[in-house]
């Protein structure tokens, strides 16, 4: 099968080589990949900015979620049958969506919303999942409680949006002008310009931040937060108590601890919480989304869809930070579905 591969960290682009098709385990499917999405945790990969957490071994295949038909199932799967057309993300130690093929543990999957394409259903995995557990899982928001949503026209941000909407929140959240529009047709009440206003500002009293910027934006959230407040980030660094969920060895638990003294000191000073979110796959939340999407509660928001020989225009694209909702791997064309 053909599949975009990186044989080190910081290699410029991934190259599209031709790789063995990936083995299927006993409670597995192997997935015809019809779409995948990018996110930046793509681009994180590739890089190595996740090896404090995460050690991969080259050549690595990059991408995480995807959308498409199994072709296969393995000897223990009972609950999926060859045709059914699904959609998931990945453990995180067995990415490689951006492939013609994906073998994948059943728990990690769901079928694919009927009232979405293939490219719309692949827009949501990975978004989905961090926007809910941020917002349902963490912050468990209350109608009426007040939520700043971080870069609200992004992949992540329009699924955020929606779903604090539908949880009942009052949501403000940061974009630029020219996306007032976009933000506030998905329910945002306040929609703040990052370029000409700080929200440090303008807020005050804030139940919970979504953080999807780190640094300074991360740091400011505290100032905006009430006591017993809540800050989760998919984007600073991860703390001591992170360390000792995510089961680290001590000497990185201590790093983590020094990294985020800073972040540590500002939760004592403004009695609200920090949490740091790596997202976990789960196909029940992915089903609970599908239910969603089919209701019309959520919708996916797509910024263009790229041909897969075009990957590497879709990552430039991706690192300018311009798209408004998901950048689009087109693995399959609409005459093979």
């Amino acid at each position: 099968m053909k599949a975009a591969v990186i044989d080190s960290y910081k290699q410029p682009m991934p190259e599209i080589k031709a790789v063995a098709l990936p083995k299927v385990r006993p409670n597995d499917v192997l997935v015809k990949i019809v779409a995948a999405s990018i996110n930046p945790i793509d681009l994180k990969t590739k890089d190595g900015g996740l090896k404090m957490l995460l050690k991969y071994d080259m050549p690595l295949i990059l991408g995480s979620d995807f959308a498409g038909i199994i072709v296969e199932v393995g000897e223990q799967v009972n609950d999926f049958a060859i045709g059914d057309a699904v959609y998931g993300r990945v453990q995180k130690n067995r990415i490689g969506t951006f492939a013609e093929y994906i073998a994948v543990d059943t728990g990690d999957i769901a079928l694919k919303p009927k009232n979405t394409t293939f490219e719309e259903a692949a827009a949501i995995p990975l978004v989905g999942l961090t926007s809910y557990q941020a917002l349902h899982d963490i912050m468990n928001i209350q109608p009426g409680q007040k939520v700043l949503i971080q870069g609200g026209s992004g992949g992540i941000g329009t699924i955020a949006i929606q779903i604090s909407k539908h949880l009942g929140a009052y949501v403000a959240t940061t974009t630029s002008a020219k996306n007032f529009e976009l933000v506030q047709s998905l329910g945002a009440d306040y929609p703040i310009d990052y370029r000409t206003t700080n929200f440090t500002e303008i807020l005050a009293d804030y139940d919970y931040v979504f953080d999807t910027r780190g640094r300074k934006a991360l740091e400011d959230a505290f100032s905006i937060v009430k006591p017993g407040g809540k800050v989760v980030s998919i984007s600073g660094l991860p703390n001591y108590r992170f360390g000792q969920e995510y089961g680290v060895p001590l000497w990185k638990k201590l790093g983590f601890r020094f990294v985020t003294r800073k972040i540590t000191k500002l939760e004592k000073q403004t009695g609200a919480s920090y949490t740091f979110l790596f997202m976990k796959p789960s196909g029940p939340q992915l089903s609970l989304l599908g239910q969603l999407i089919e209701t019309g509660v959520i919708k996916p928001i797509i910024d263009r869809v790229v041909p897969f020989a075009d990957i590497e225009e879709a990552l430039t694209y991706s690192q300018s930070g311009r798209a408004k909702g998901k950048i689009i791997l087109q693995m399959t064309d609409d005459s093979e579905k």
